[in-house]
């Protein structure tokens, strides 16, 4: 996906239950099936940095998994380690490691990240980062995983959206776990 011809694209690129759900009501997200049909690497070897919101960043920005998962989860998260990272966040100011933190003009430091040499950008959330990115438009691409359970409660993946978005499907994707995979493009002339 590295092309210098256009700029870099942000994917939101997530894990829903079939109702809607990105967590359950405590956080949970036991239930997210990771299914090698899925080739999460490739889409991993496509980025090369991470956005996330504070509350993300601060469970999964650096976490290591147990030491007897399997071999493929090992090499994913390794994956994203390996990322250059942004965290969004109106209270942390420093940056650390090899993370940067955005405290204010979210749409022009966005606008500036896209326009580097790169490759895409994946915007990890959480819900109030997905809410902000898709109230100002800047979203590229919804990669949804749907995942083949109802929660019936949780935190949901759309909240507090303040305009409708009109999407164009792109792609889908049956794996043999049940997840389905829709892929969307933002439609500026809807039918």
């Amino acid at each position: 996906m590295f092309n210098n011809e256009r700029p870099r694209r942000i994917l939101l690129d997530l894990a829903v239950t079939l109702d809607g759900f990105i967590e359950g009501p405590k956080g949970e997200v036991d239930w997210c099936i990771m299914d090698p049909d899925m080739d999460f690497n490739n889409f991993l070897n496509h980025i090369d940095t991470i956005l996330y919101g504070r509350k993300s960043y601060d469970l999964w920005g650096q976490y290591t998994p147990d030491i007897e998962v399997s071999d493929t989860e090992k090499e994913i998260w390794e994956l994203v380690h390996s990322k250059e990272k942004y965290v969004f966040s109106k209270t942390q100011k420093e940056s650390e490691n090899n993370v940067k933190f955005i405290n204010e003009n979210i749409v022009e430091e966005v606008i500036k990240l896209k326009n580097k040499p790169g490759k895409d950008i994946w915007l990890y959330g959480g819900a109030s980062l997905i809410t902000t990115f898709l109230n100002l438009g800047l979203v590229d691409e919804f990669r949804l995983s749907v995942h083949p359970i109802i929660l019936g409660e949780g935190k949901p993946l759309f909240i507090d959206i303040k305009k409708r978005v009109n999407l164009k499907l792109v792609e889908t994707k049956r794996f043999p776990s049940g997840v389905v995979q829709l892929c969307y493009h933002l439609n500026e002339n809807p039918k």
